[in-house]
């Protein structure tokens, strides 16, 4: 063998080798969806004027607290319950998270359905306006305590979410407890999937956001 056709040869079977090992190497994982409950609510109306040509009423005031979550709702994931096998057991999706923890998410959207009727303050604005003026406003506290999609067959799942929340008044004695309630919402999936129970979890969100706002009004 000549040494050009040696060279020929070795030269083939290093390319051979490059290509088998390229094809060895793993595909690049596949990025997670980030989903969140979409634009928002309509925008809120304009506060009614106390009489004809003049300024608007003023809102009433609520604090809003950081909603609280147990630690299986600390992170982004996208859960699952099967109830017709173990519904004890929440599963993650692989391929399908949340842009922020649910709690924040729907922190969010009960701001905006707040502030159709009141001014909403945070931690810090209600600590302002307690050292600035000394007066507190009414605090609500939320806790999320299930937000899941929850398969009640293979083809067929619901959105389910459920909160307990808190209406307090600050008085020189301490706080009083003015009501407390527990809400539940269930909302169909439009697919057994993922993208289906983000769609469910959003207008099951917006049920209990509706009602929260609702009985915030009748319990003040």
């Amino acid at each position: 063998m000549t040494s050009m056709t040696l060279k020929n040869s070795l030269a083939g079977l290093v390319a051979a080798i490059c290509l088998a090992g390229c094809g060895a190497l793993p595909d690049k994982p596949a990025r997670a969806a980030l989903y969140d409950f979409g634009p928002g609510l309509a925008a809120p109306a304009a506060p009614p004027a106390s009489a004809a040509g003049s300024a608007p009423r003023a809102l009433p005031m609520i604090a809003l607290a950081e909603v609280d979550a147990n630690s299986r709702l600390d992170g982004t994931q996208l859960l699952y319950r099967l109830g017709y096998a173990d519904s004890n057991e929440l599963r993650p999706y692989g391929q399908s998270r949340w842009s922020q923890p649910p709690a924040q998410l729907l922190r969010q959207r009960l701001r905006e359905g707040l502030s159709a009727g009141h001014t909403v303050l945070g931690p810090e604005e209600s600590a302002t306006i307690a050292r600035t003026e000394g007066r507190l406003p009414d605090s609500l506290r939320v806790t999320l305590e299930e937000f899941s999609q929850y398969f009640e067959s293979p083809e067929r799942s619901v959105g389910l979410v459920r909160v307990s929340a808190t209406l307090t008044r600050s008085q020189p004695g301490g706080d009083r407890v003015l009501a407390q309630r527990s809400f539940t919402a269930r909302k169909p999936a439009p697919t057994a999937d993922g993208p289906g129970g983000v769609k469910a979890l959003a207008a099951a969100s917006d049920a209990v956001v509706a009602e929260l706002v609702a009985w915030v009004d009748q319990a003040r």
